[in-house]
């Protein structure tokens, strides 16, 4: 080994000294950016942040979950329509945030609460239906007149709670639907309770988000049903519900173009079949009354018209004791 390497060697395993360590502190002090220093020593300007608190300003104005909640409210028209007989007109309102003890404030004792499971989420949803509209509901689906109003009682009806059941798996049906093209939701075990005091929910001071919606129909009052989220739930997406931007998804399209098929193949169509085309004298037309016979004559064919356009050529013949038509082939 050589004598520059060895003292090379000695040179970087030499310790400091203290005047040399002082000296180098005093270097980088000076060399400080004054700004950078005053920024960091301002210790009023540092702010303590508690991780378990439900700081609200994290969720913005809830803008996704105000779109998916008027998306819900258009689509959710066809879980009532076979039990009131009518289409009704949903609207939904803003997302309120409030503590569960003042939502109890809001509503009355007896209700329809269901707790329903979401799984991705790992928390519960609430959905709140009014002992009225559940009557509405059950009296109309069963043939009676919806604007009859229900007396007070403590509990619902077998029929009643069949009913609710129908209209909650609807309901979370379609909230599924909506909720996906927010976040993949799936709506799992379900529990009831017909008093808010007893509903195994959340504690009374914690923070709910209540997504409100009013039900219309013709001749009766506004209904309501709301669907309550536990802040705590819906805290681990609050980028997603303060985003302003609709994710593309090929499944929605793909379930909006379904719904458009079955809508349109699901329109009722007026179909009548022409018998005969008899001709007569005007003095015969005025000479006829009541019990008069009028014969005519029927082809082989007869002819099969739809909402007015000739479509089919059909024969006549019974089925099972009922006149009925056999098409037999399409005009074109």
């Amino acid at each position: 080994m050589s004598e520059a390497e060895i003292d090379d060697d000695s040179a970087s395993s030499r310790k400091l000294t203290q005047e040399e360590v002082n000296a180098l502190i005093s270097g980088l002090d000076d060399q400080a950016d004054p700004a950078t220093a005053s920024v960091v020593t301002k210790e009023e300007e540092v702010k303590e942040y508690d991780f378990g608190s439900n700081d609200l300003s994290l969720l913005g104005d809830l803008y996704a979950l105000r779109v998916l909640n008027e998306r819900f409210a258009k689509n959710v028209r066809s879980v009532f329509l076979p039990l009131l007989k009518v289409t009704p007109r949903i609207t939904s309102f803003a997302p309120k945030l409030q503590t569960f003890d003042e939502y109890c404030e809001t509503v009355d004792s007896f209700m329809s609460l269901t707790m329903t499971r979401m799984e991705e989420l790992r928390g519960t949803q609430m959905l709140a239906l009014s002992p009225d509209f559940v009557y509405t509901l059950t009296n109309s689906y069963y043939g009676g007149n919806m604007r009859l109003k229900g007396s007070k009682r403590a509990d619902f009806t077998t029929t009643e709670s069949r009913v609710i059941e129908i209209v909650t798996d609807g309901l979370n049906s379609t909230l599924s639907a909506s909720w996906n093209d927010l976040t993949p939701t799936t709506f799992g075990e379900t529990t009831r309770e017909e008093n808010v005091a007893f509903a195994s929910f959340v504690e009374g001071g914690e923070t709910v988000i209540v997504c409100s919606y009013v039900v219309q129909l013709p001749g009766v009052d506004p209904a309501n049903f709301d669907i309550v989220y536990p802040l705590q739930t819906l805290k681990p997406i609050a980028a997603e519900l303060r985003s302003r931007v609709n994710t593309d998804s090929t499944d929605d399209n793909t379930t909006w173009l379904e719904r458009l098929e079955d809508a349109v193949l699901s329109a009722p169509l007026r179909l009548n079949v022409e018998l005969s085309k008899p001709k007569v004298s005007m003095s015969k037309l005025l000479q006829l009354s009541e019990g008069d016979v009028f014969p005519i004559q029927i082809g082989e064919n007869v002819t099969v018209i739809v909402e007015g356009e000739k479509m089919f050529l059909a024969d006549i013949g019974d089925v099972g004791g009922t006149r009925a038509i056999n098409i037999t082939r399409q005009l074109s």
